[in-house]
């Protein structure tokens, strides 16, 4: 188990592989939800990724919508604008998954 599903654990975020759906040109790799809480990481992105990749993908959606968790806690600030929020949780799950390679 990476670093980032320890940390969902630890904050009590529950996580599952759902099928999301079809995005026309993007993708939804994963969505937070406050009232469970919960991540729901999109399983058709998962199967699409190749297997050695999996693990460092699910990660990273996992270690973004993490970051949204803590912003509605209040454990990080929310930033004005929307591209900086999801600029943030990429850098956030960036910094868990090497975190993860260092233990």
């Amino acid at each position: 188990m990476g670093q980032a599903l320890r940390s969902a654990h630890e904050y009590g975020v529950a996580v599952r592989f759902v099928d999301l759906g079809a995005w026309s040109d993007g993708e939804l790799r994963a969505e937070y939800d406050p009232t469970v809480p919960e991540i729901r990481v999109n399983r058709r992105i998962v199967e699409s990724v190749p297997a050695a990749e999996r693990e460092r993908f699910v990660e990273l959606a996992v270690g973004h919508e993490l970051y949204h968790h803590r912003e509605h806690t209040g454990e990080v600030a929310k930033l004005p604008a929307k591209s900086e929020r999801e600029s943030a949780a990429d850098l956030y799950a960036i910094e868990l998954l090497r975190e993860g390679s260092n233990c």
